[in-house]
């Protein structure tokens, strides 16, 4: 069976290999995109098992436009959406798991610096069958 596939969308190149080095020792297969476009491509072409994707990137708030288009994508509609952010440390405003999918399209929210542990948890929540 071939491993999951996690893509990662963030700018910081540094952070994308921590968090590709901690997939690939839990046993993910692990694809990159530093930017919101670049991102959503892969995404419709690659087909991930989950999405990783950072809300600050070329502008404040690309990784919001980035979930958005990705829900409108027939492609890419039910693929998880785990969203990295370092926003409550630049603005003080927090985030957490919405229930309001019109909002933030996003299933979970993992806040930076990113513990590595959590991240591997927060994967495999997403990507275990519930019975």
């Amino acid at each position: 069976m071939d491993p999951k596939k996690i893509l990662v969308i963030d700018d910081d190149i540094d952070l994308v290999e921590i968090i590709r080095i901690n997939l690939e020792n839990a046993g993910y297969s692990v694809i990159d995109a530093q930017s919101g476009e670049n991102g959503r491509k892969l995404a419709i072409n690659q087909q991930p098992d989950l999405i990783l994707l950072d809300v600050m990137m070329d502008t404040i708030d690309e990784g919001f436009h980035t979930a958005y288009e990705l829900r409108k994508d027939e492609k890419t509609k039910n693929i998880p959406i785990v969203m990295l952010t370092a926003v409550t440390q630049q603005t003080g405003f927090q985030f957490d798991k919405v229930g309001d999918e019109d909002f933030l399209p996003v299933d979970e929210f993992i806040e930076k610096p990113i513990n590595p542990k959590k991240l591997i948890d927060v994967v495999r929540s997403h990507l275990t069958p519930t019975a």
